[in-house]
């Protein structure tokens, strides 16, 4: 048995790894565009506009996680029609995908805008809440393009072209970085915009993507078989339905858990503007590992969900072991990364303020601590999505960090004065226990579930 199980499993590691990949450099690229707004704000502008930026990526990536967590579901989806040979159905996926986008797109873009301006119930000093509002309303509007964006890529990544995305996503990085300079200090026929620019920069790069990948995806050849013109009659209101049914619970999972590091990052601000544009520099590490991780979690819900369509519980269990040992072998190499260079990571960000630095120092090495938990964690999540369990999982996630992570925070920071590594002790907690409960709950249900 073990002579046989032996070079499956290292078959399900190598083809897992290929799928992630390219992923994770897709993933990665999206939150670097945060990465790369702060990195530019926090070396042209100072701390002030860094907190500021800071605050609005993170609301702004708050309002957008609905989305970015419930489109991914189409994914899977395609991978187990495809693992059926059903053109057809992944055609409508396609086009139901992308109404959800739009419709997702709308709604969220507004309540982010709602929040941009209402900003000051969340307590920071004025400049900071000015800069904010004005920052997140620029983001608000791209939600448009990153969602279609989202949704496009789901048909490539469900076919198992992961590729696709990952270039684009990577020239999109690089527009954003030179609109980043361009427009914050001004250059040529561009003006200075100062803070602004960052969040024009975003725009157009999302902007770039969204109408790339479309493009693509209708003129490469691979894609004919599954656009068909007769296929655009089908009905798609049924499948845009089943999409938002499987897939806003996984959304609201993402925001269970963005929104507790969102909150997370109020309550440093209470504490301090110092604290606060620290606590923005090691999220914005922490932010990159766990996008990374993210990616292993959407090849998990890719193999796992065409093992079900193939009616393998063998292969279900493969592919859920193959994910969870690449994402615990990456997070501990970032944990030692996080743990050993903490002074030299924080230093890429700023540099002229010892009081900024301290902090962020110690924020990275409580970052470094908590990496494993944030990768078991969401790799079950896509385990789980995987073989469409995505009710109990959001109940999980909202336990852990609603009732454990953000109250812990709190109690930590201020009444036990732990200043700022209260909060990520809380936080800490939190994640641990979803690592936890989601672990088992995917093992229980590959153990349970009916391939019939």
């Amino acid at each position: 048995m073990s002579h046989t199980r032996r070079p499956l499993l290292l078959t399900e590691l190598i083809d897992t790894l290929r799928l992630s990949v390219p992923i994770i450099i897709a993933q990665l690229g999206v939150v670097l565009m945060g990465v790369t707004d702060n990195l530019f704000v926090g070396r042209l502008l100072g701390a002030v506009p860094l907190g500021a930026a800071g605050l609005a990526n993170s609301f702004s990536f708050l309002m957008s996680c609905v989305g970015v967590g419930a489109l991914p579901v189409v994914a899977a989806l395609v991978s187990k029609a495809n693992s059926q040979n059903d053109p057809a159905t992944i055609n409508r996926l396609f086009r139901a995908g992308l109404r959800v986008a739009l419709l997702l797109s709308i709604v969220l873009g507004a309540l982010s805008a709602l929040l941009a301006y209402n900003f000051s119930l969340f307590g920071q000093t004025p400049q900071i809440t000015l800069l904010a509002r004005d920052f997140m309303l620029i983001l608000s509007v791209s939600l448009l393009p990153l969602l279609v964006f989202v949704a496009a890529r789901q048909l490539c990544d469900g076919l198992r072209y992961p590729r696709v995305a990952m270039t684009i996503t990577l020239s999109a990085l690089l527009i954003n970085a030179l609109f980043n300079y361009i427009l914050i200090k001004g250059a040529g026929p561009f003006p200075a915009l100062g803070l602004m620019g960052s969040a024009c920069a975003t725009l157009l790069s999302r902007t770039f993507m969204a109408g790339a990948m479309l493009a693509y995806i209708y003129r490469a050849p691979r894609f004919k078989a599954f656009l068909r013109t007769e296929f655009n009659s089908l009905p798609s209101a049924q499948d845009a339905w089943l999409i938002m049914r499987l897939g806003v619970p996984g959304g609201l999972t993402f925001f269970f858990e963005v929104a507790t590091f969102s909150l997370a990052v109020v309550i440093v601000g209470w504490l301090g503007e110092a604290q606060l544009a620290a606590h923005q520099i090691a999220i914005n590490m922490a932010s990159v590992t766990y996008m990374m991780a993210t990616g292993i979690s959407s090849a998990a819900a890719i193999r796992v969900s065409a093992a079900v369509g193939r009616g393998s519980r063998e292969g279900v269990w493969r592919a859920g072991m193959a994910a969870f040992a690449l994402s615990v072998g990456f997070m501990s190499i970032a944990a030692l990364i996080f743990l050993t260079a903490n002074n030299w990571l924080v230093l890429l960000y700023i540099r002229d303020n010892p009081a900024v630095i301290a902090i962020a120092s110690s924020l990275v090495i409580m970052a470094g601590i908590f990496q494993l938990s944030d990768g078991v964690q969401v790799v079950a999540l896509g385990g789980l999505r995987g073989l469409s369990d995505v009710n109990v999982p959001t109940l999980i996630t909202l336990f852990s960090y609603w009732v454990v992570a953000l109250p812990l925070s709190y109690v930590l920071a201020f009444p036990f004065k732990m200043d700022a590594i209260g909060v990520w002790v809380g936080l800490l907690a939190g994640l641990s226990i979803a690592a936890i409960l989601l672990t088992w709950r995917f093992f229980r249900r590959v153990k349970h579930i009916n391939l019939a």
